[in-house]
């Protein structure tokens, strides 16, 4: 007895011993553009521990740091000065990376987030935000920042929008593994096919170890066992919508020896909430709401 009660203890207090972790969701959009360098940099000088971001290709498979595959109408404008609507958001994937760039992503703002400072920017690539985001941690004398990058992935998009798994994975570890050391990296996505295609690859190390993390979509099935079962393996970390990360299922997964880390949570009194419950960090557009955490 004496024996299992050694076994089972470090798991159920592993994630209350670790620090909790901030992360600053596409850096940090309620205060700056979203998934841009500055935002980024803004994250660095708010103390966060991981920078969240999204990644597409392009037309000419260069791996862009966006969270859609189009432009977002509420924040982009094109080439010529004129806004981009839902009529005409475009297809990332059928652009160049330089058609890319010509695109302005800051100067508008965003009516969702009023806080969001206004600026003329345009989508970097992956290679490009790690570098400088590394540069600058470094200049500010930042100890070494964890990247938390989500593959854009829907079963339907494939060869629509996005590049089918197997491409898309390669693109991005390529990138990853040439810039980062992997025990720094998180891979994340909604897209159980890239999550099951990274394991598959590290089990037959083709990959080198990078920690997965299972997002989970709000209005699907929650259940644990149900999306274990769904994915196939044992993630390091789950991430659900904040609400849903209630005290009976972070025991749960801690149990499992899972981490939790929640999306998106931008009121302190969720932030505390979630910390209350037994999570092991969260996932906010401000990281300057969670000081102190």
């Amino acid at each position: 007895m004496k024996t299992l009660l050694f076994l089972i203890f470090p798991i159920l207090t592993f994630a209350q011993t670790m620090e909790f972790e901030i992360q600053g969701h596409r850096g940090s959009r309620g205060l700056m553009p979203e998934n841009t360098i500055p935002a980024f940099k803004k994250a660095i000088d708010l103390g966060v521990h991981t920078l969240e971001l999204d990644v597409v290709i392009s037309k000419d498979k260069k791996v862009v740091v966006s969270h859609d595959p189009f432009f977002n109408p509420n924040c982009t404008t094109d080439p010529s000065g004129k806004f981009i609507t839902k009529e005409n958001q475009g297809n990332l994937y059928q652009l160049t990376y330089e058609e890319i760039k010509k695109y302005d992503v800051g100067l508008r703002g965003n009516k969702d987030y009023p806080e969001q400072q206004k600026m003329a920017v345009y989508k970097p690539l992956l290679e490009d935000m790690i570098r400088e985001s590394e540069k600058y941690a470094k200049s500010k004398g930042v100890k070494p920042l964890k990247y938390n990058i989500e593959i854009k992935s829907e079963e339907k998009e494939y060869d629509i929008s996005q590049p089918k798994v197997e491409e898309f994975s390669d693109l991005v570890y390529k990138i990853i593994i040439k810039q980062l050391p992997p025990e720094r990296v998180t891979l994340q996505s909604f897209d159980y096919n890239i999550l099951k295609f990274w394991h598959k690859q590290i089990e037959q190390k083709k990959y080198k170890p990078i920690t997965l993390s299972a997002l989970i979509e709000p209005f699907d099935n929650n259940d644990v066992k149900f999306n274990l079962e769904k994915l196939g393996f044992k993630p390091q970390i789950w991430s659900p919508y904040f609400a849903q990360a209630t005290e009976k299922r972070v025991k749960e997964l801690h149990e499992l020896g899972i981490k939790v880390i929640p999306w998106t949570v931008n009121k302190r009194e969720d932030m505390e909430k979630v910390k209350s419950v037994g999570c092991d960090g969260l996932i906010t557009d401000y990281p300057d709401r969670a000081k102190g955490l």
